[in-house]
């Protein structure tokens, strides 16, 4: 899978460029490429507060509709601070909306440490290996998922959509479509690792 120009010249991008083109333009490219790069530890945090994956991974694609709707509306000065802040503040929300579940807070320091340092991975792609025979075992890999399956991670991933939106897209639920998302990521992980061994 090549990128495209678009893709490429996108991923040159400083984070505030990223920003001042997304609030002025409003297209979730800019957003998605953005909240990629962030997207690992935004999963992380989520993780500490809710200590269960499944939970923490639907947190991550919340906390993306929820930057979609009000980022435009927003002076931010350092994004992955601000984000970070936005993370810890969903999780709290969430948590406190269940009373019955245990709070677990760390110290201010050790959770802003954790999630500036920390490279807990979300996306299937290996951020730190893009070669061209990756994307190609990658490319591969979705090519053998069941077809509602392809098509979730490929709107999710690639095209940047919302569980909300491919769910209209698909005319899904959206349950279904997180399902989907999350079976998907786990056989191309299997697919990957395959592949890996094999070499």
């Amino acid at each position: 899978m090549r990128l495209t120009l678009f893709q490429k010249n996108i991923r040159k991008l400083s984070d505030d460029e990223l920003l001042n083109l997304f609030q002025k333009n409003i297209e979730t490219e800019y957003l998605g490429e953005l909240y990629k790069r962030y997207m690992h530890l935004v999963y992380g945090v989520c993780l500490k507060y809710y200590k269960d994956v499944d939970q923490a991974k639907d947190a991550v694609i919340e906390i993306y509709e929820k930057l979609q709707a009000d980022l435009p509306n927003q002076q931010v000065k350092n994004f992955k601070s601000w984000l970070y802040v936005v993370t810890k503040n969903h999780c709290l929300m969430e948590l406190r909306k269940n009373k019955s579940r245990k709070i677990v807070l760390t110290s201010n320091d050790e959770e802003l440490t954790f999630f500036m340092e920390n490279e807990v991975e979300l996306h299937p792609i290996d951020r730190e290996n893009n070669s061209e025979e990756t994307a190609n075992a990658l490319e591969d890999c979705i090519k053998r998922l069941k077809a509602e399956q392809k098509q979730s991670i490929r709107l999710f991933y690639f095209e940047n959509k919302s569980y909300r939106e491919i769910a209209d897209e698909l005319k899904a639920e959206i349950k279904k479509i997180k399902s989907l998302i999350q079976n998907g990521k786990r056989n191309l992980k299997i697919c990957l690792e395959s592949k890996n061994e094999q070499e």
